[in-house]
């Protein structure tokens, strides 16, 4: 096992060796070591990790809770391009979780020595702030590090894992792991659970998710704590490191009596288990174990295609609208969590998955040498030759590009960042358990990203905006407003009200003043409220927002929930936190809102948009790998597994961005009607419409999505059909071909979007056989009539036989009463 998993360390060497690009967290609020700081720059770039970020990224403070089963909407921005032809990428999302976590109240680092900290413990002293803590750090320092990575031509400093290629020098952050935050999956146990990976190479999904510690177990030598002690009190720190292979750390077994007795620092060995006044065994031989971690028993992570960026560009994706992905927090119910995302790139310069790579044997041969990966055969050169005119793979070559000796030409390679890791995390972060009131309900999360200043003060953060921005909900949702912010914003960044200041509040905006066709919505069906263009509010005796109480709508304005009058013009005197908590949405519509200190048009905008439909709406990108997506069949969390859309490994050649709706039959039908359409087909409608937006061809011609759609009552599987149409072709309908019919359920392919809905039709045999039967009656009734008219002494002869058969029934029936 040991020679299998140091090939596998082999192989993930450059695997996500994750190029200075950076990484910044907007939703939920990335911190980039920040805490705090009242000026641009942070105070402390290695607080609590290393994230290789601008000093200038981050946000002060961050902390928010969500509920189990409600969305947490991430959004980022990366510097350097992901899923474009310029590198290879993947953006990984993590949580961990521990009532240890916490921000902290000072900007030092937590100390690694215990003498510093209060009570001789560090992981208690609250004004430090910490993730990982000390004894996942102190293993890390004293852990071999995987000798079977390429470090290219780096000058590591040290033998354990805190030594890596970015971390030559074995710097501290906070008590993160270095060679654990580069390389994923990491081969140690770690603390961190996965949510997504986003990459570039989606053929490699199968290969993460069965990789992850969600789902498979660890293996790490635990050494015994005295053996421990020995070595690195009596014989010095370097003289021993915990190996990382099991024939390593099954090979250590030591005679602790006989070489304790002769260390002069065996007072210093705390943990001496040969003490006969403690009933030790003077003779004892102690072992290393090769130990497995379980799994954290969590399902998979989910994998998807990386969403597009452009290089040098901390902006929008396509379309522009921020890169974003949405995860349904689980139930764990825990204060004190922390979120990371982590971006890795890799060049094309070498194949960082080649299987046959002998990655240490391309090394240099020394450090600050010319390494031996073999760039010269890429420009189809010899060896010699490639060598003499400077095509290797070392720090700043200079290359004869003509090989005239006379053109030199200087690169700018930094070979530590040919495959390269950054990072942001969160601030600390609460999953909470919901209400007993909301236990089925569908809570979707609206809160506020950015920081106080102009564009240019804010970067590479950015400036106010809700989040997300535009938002599909059913009547009868939930929708949870929640902000914080900060009071240390640097005072001369622009901005309305109290210098340094971050404050927000939700106001309806106010109705068009000219005759302006608003943007359909499909599926509102129903009146837009506010102009998105206009800067003004509506007055809140005659709004209507989202069908919210009169006291919600003024606790969003003025926010009485959390402030008691004060100067509120500017909101200078409310708090830089808000809580609405989760309100029922009862009125359809589309609705538009805005901040008014922060909407300063020319300037900064912050508004957002709000649709209400009668239908359920969800939405998720699907790319190669697969996936599936789901929409609640009846207004509540705990239907939402029963009408689905399930899109198999290597159906879409890109990512799509799939988007679910339910109507009800009788809405469905108003929408028909509206685009000159009618639900098509006999019968008895028994579900609801579904719809699947794009509506064109999505998959290959040999591959289809699996479509599952749930019936309002039990049918006969033979008697029901289902029909698909578009809303651009509404009077064409075509029969879609039923694959089965169960527990309320029809399932069905597709290859691409449109409106669907199932209809209960009589069954054709059944009705082919009555109507045949009642055809042979009529034929004997006509045939009798036209015999007998032709022949009546038969007809009388039929008449006489009858009438005795009739006289002979009834004497034998009053024979046998």
């Amino acid at each position: 096992m040991a020679k299998l998993q140091l090939s596998l360390l082999c192989l993930l060497a450059l695997s996500v060796t994750v190029v200075r690009c950076d990484i910044y967290l907007h939703s939920p609020r990335g911190s980039n070591n920040r805490l705090d700081e009242a000026n641009r720059n942070r105070n402390n770039a290695n607080r609590l990790f290393d994230s290789q970020n601008n000093n200038r990224g981050g946000y002060n403070v961050g902390g928010t809770y969500f509920y189990e089963g409600s969305d947490v909407h991430f959004e980022w921005t990366n510097q350097h391009s992901c899923n474009d032809e310029n590198n290879a990428c993947d953006l990984i999302v993590q949580y961990h979780c521990d009532d240890s976590i916490r921000d902290g109240s000072v900007r030092a680092t937590i100390p690694n020595n215990v003498a510093r900290c209060q009570d001789y413990n560090c992981e208690t002293d609250l004004k430090y702030g910490m993730h990982e803590n000390m004894a996942y750090y102190e293993n890390c320092r004293n852990r071999e590090r995987n000798q079977g990575l390429f470090i290219a031509d780096r000058n590591l400093r040290g033998t354990t894992a805190i030594f890596t290629r970015q971390n030559n020098n074995g710097n501290r952050y906070g008590y993160e792991c270095p060679e654990e935050r580069e390389y994923y999956p990491y081969w140690e146990p770690t603390p961190w659970k996965d949510v997504v990976i986003m990459t570039s190479t989606v053929s490699r999904c199968e290969y993460y998710q069965s990789e992850s510690q969600n789902v498979k177990s660890r293996f790490s030598c635990i050494v015994p704590s005295p053996y421990f002690q020995y070595y690195r009190r009596c014989r010095g720190r370097n003289s021993f490191v915990i190996p990382v292979t099991q024939a390593g750390c099954e090979a250590i077994t030591w005679n602790f009596g006989r070489d304790a007795r002769r260390a002069r620092c065996r007072n210093d060995i705390t943990d001496d288990p040969t003490d006969p006044a403690k009933g030790g065994d003077a003779n004892l031989i102690l072992n290393a174990t090769w130990t497995e971690y379980p799994s954290h028993g969590i399902p998979a992570p989910d994998c998807v295609e990386a969403p597009w960026s452009r290089d040098n560009h901390l902006g929008n994706g396509i379309g522009g609208f921020p890169n974003t992905y949405n995860w349904t927090m689980p139930n764990l119910n825990h204060e004190f969590c922390v979120f990371r995302m982590r971006y890795n790139i890799s060049t094309s310069d070498y194949d960082p998955w080649s299987s046959t790579a002998d990655w240490t044997a391309l090394n240099s041969d020394r450090p600050n040498r010319p390494t031996n990966v073999p760039i010269w055969e890429q420009v189809r050169l010899s060896e010699t030759e490639g060598r003499e005119r400077g095509y290797e793979f070392e720090q700043n070559p200079v290359v004869d590009v003509f090989g005239l000796d006379n053109l030199p030409l200087r690169l700018a390679i930094n070979t530590n960042q040919f495959g390269r890791t950054f990072q942001d995390r969160t601030h600390t972060t609460a999953s909470r358990a919901r209400p007993e009131e909301l236990q089925d309900a569908v809570i979707h999360n609206v809160q506020v990203r950015g920081k106080r200043g102009n564009i240019v003060q804010t970067y590479p953060g950015v400036e106010y905006d809700f989040v997300p921005n535009r938002l599909h909900v059913a009547v009868n949702d939930y929708v949870h407003f929640q902000w914080t912010g900060s009071n240390t914003n640097p005072n001369n960044n622009d901005g309305q009200g109290r210098r340094g200041t971050d404050r927000h509040n939700v106001v309806a905006l106010s109705g068009e003043v000219y005759d302006e066709r608003p943007p359909q919505e499909l599926g509102s069906m129903e009146l837009v409220y506010g102009k998105l263009g206009r800067s003004y509010p509506e007055h809140l005796d005659s709004t209507t927002f989202l069908g919210f109480s009169r006291r919600d709508l003024d606790d969003l304005a003025l926010l009485t929930k959390s402030q008691f009058r004060g100067e509120m013009s500017e909101l200078d005197d409310a708090g830089t936190y808000y809580d609405l908590g989760p309100r029922q949405v009862t009125a359809i519509g589309t609705y538009h809102y805005m901040c008014t200190r922060n909407n300063n048009f020319s300037n900064r905008s912050q508004k957002g948009r709000l649709v209400v439909g009668v239908q359920s709406v969800v939405q998720r990108t699907i790319g190669e790998n697969g996936g599936s997506i789901m929409v609640s069949s009846g207004g509540s969390r705990a239907s939402a597994s029963q009408t689905q859309v399930i899109v198999p490994r290597g159906a879409f050649t890109s990512a799509e961005n799939l988007r679910l709706e339910r109507w009800e039959s009788p809405d469905c039908q108003r929408l028909l009607e509206s685009l000159g359409s009618s639900i098509y087909g006999t019968g008895e409608t028994v579900s609801d419409c579904l719809a699947i937006f794009p509506e064109r061809t999505l998959t290959d011609s040999n591959i289809t999505m699996s479509v599952t759609l749930r019936l309002k009552k039990e049918s006969a599987a033979a008697s029901v059909r289902v029909y698909q149409t578009t809303t651009g072709a509404a009077n064409s309908w075509t029969e879609v071909t039923v694959t089965s019919t169960e527990n309320q359920m029809v399932m069905f392919e597709s290859r691409g979007g449109g409106i669907f809905v199932a209809k209960e039709t009589p069954d054709i045999l059944i009705i082919a056989s009555i109507g045949a039967a009642c055809l042979i009656v009529l034929f004997i009734i006509l045939g009798a009539i036209i015999y007998y008219k032709r022949f009546p002494e038969k007809m009388s002869s039929a008449r006489r036989n009858l009438g005795r058969k009739i006289t002979y029934a009834r004497r034998s029936l009053q024979d046998k009463v």
